[in-house]
């Protein structure tokens, strides 16, 4: 544990006339950009397609319908799955291929379930008839069928 701490220290060296709480804060995101600047660190999330095989995990494939790829990413980036998308371009309806690392292999596995599992869940909301337009019909039938009010007027006789 000692040794792990001891890889990660940092020597942050800068010169001025002052240490103040700027200069130490600029220092600091100096160093932050770099480190985000870095291409030897692994990306991780959605990627490229090239990214993703030049990691040297090789990769497996899933087929994605085209109008939920934005809840297929929020869930693999919730698992923390390292994937790339690709879109069918020679298909009428799209549709999307998407790559995954082979070691990610049980976390796909649980991606694929949840995403299923939501997919059936919209298709049935979808099968399940809209309460507002039942109650539409329901209240065109009751006009249709009401019965007329008849006005009962009195009239003098003399």
């Amino acid at each position: 544990m000692n040794e792990e701490t001891s890889e990660k220290t940092v020597r942050l060296a800068f010169t001025t006339a002052k240490v103040t709480g700027k200069v130490l804060c600029r220092a600091l995101s100096l160093y932050l950009q770099h480190l985000r600047n870095t291409k030897d660190r692994a990306k991780h999330g959605m990627q490229t397609v090239k990214q993703l095989i030049a990691q040297g995990q090789g990769a497996t494939t899933v087929e994605v319908s085209g109008g939920s790829v934005g809840a297929f990413k929020r869930i693999a980036n919730r698992y923390g799955v390292d994937f790339a998308i690709k879109k069918d371009k020679t298909a009428d309806t799209p549709k999307y291929t998407v790559f995954f690392k082979a070691k990610d292999l049980d976390a796909v596995s649980s991606v694929v379930k949840e995403y299923s599992a939501r997919l059936m869940k919209i298709q049935k909301t979808r099968e399940k008839p809209s309460i507002v337009k039942e109650l539409r019909k329901i209240k065109a039938e009751i006009a249709e069928n009401a019965k007329k009010i008849t006005e009962k007027v009195k009239e003098k006789v003399r």
